[in-house]
């Protein structure tokens, strides 16, 4: 006889699926996007009720991204930020943006509104407006990223001073484009 803790207890019978659990399981096998499973996918981040689609952005954007450029200057920001990657006068990354602000080199920061969760850049306002600098935000981290000429998204970027640059005329105007947003 086996007494105290590990004594065998007999198998128990199965127990019958509960409704609530199959509620859960259950889904549509139709699509009504089209798209054939479509419905099943759930990304991270994203609210319940939001439908996903594939290569578009979101219409939703945190009120707390201000100043957003609209498309015309979203272009031309991008194309800049691509033109001083080449010119080696860009620095990826909220951290490198970050330094770039503390060290005072930076002419002005663009960074992505659509960063999960946003409040992981929202230093880096406060840091311009005391350092004076511009700063604006772009829709898509993606977008940004592309023209940071990486593969991966980018949430923060940061344009830098170089000594007789061909880019300067190119970035004061985009610098009065940005303060004209903030009046």
């Amino acid at each position: 006889m086996v007494s105290g803790v590990g004594a065998w207890l007999p198998p128990s019978p199965p127990l019958p699926p509960s409704p609530s659990l199959l509620l859960v399981f259950s889904f549509s096998l139709s699509s009504s996007s089209g798209e054939p499973g479509a419905e099943g996918r759930h990304l991270p981040g994203r609210a319940a009720g939001s439908t996903w689609r594939p290569g578009g952005s979101e219409a939703e954007v945190n009120p707390k991204a201000y100043p957003l450029a609209d498309a015309q200057l979203t272009k031309t920001l991008l194309d800049l930020v691509q033109q001083s990657c080449n010119y080696k006068q860009l620095r990826k990354g909220a951290n490198e943006a970050t330094k770039t602000l503390n060290r005072g080199i930076a002419e002005f920061i663009v960074m992505a509104a659509d960063a999960e969760p946003l409040e992981i850049i929202l230093h880096l306002p406060l840091l311009c407006e005391d350092k004076n600098v511009p700063y604006v935000f772009v829709r898509s981290k993606q977008a940004l990223g592309r023209a940071c000429g990486v593969s991966r998204p980018v949430i923060a970027c940061s344009i830098t001073i170089k000594e007789g640059s061909q880019l300067k005329p190119q970035i004061q105007s985009v610098q009065q484009a940005i303060e004209r947003l903030l009046v």
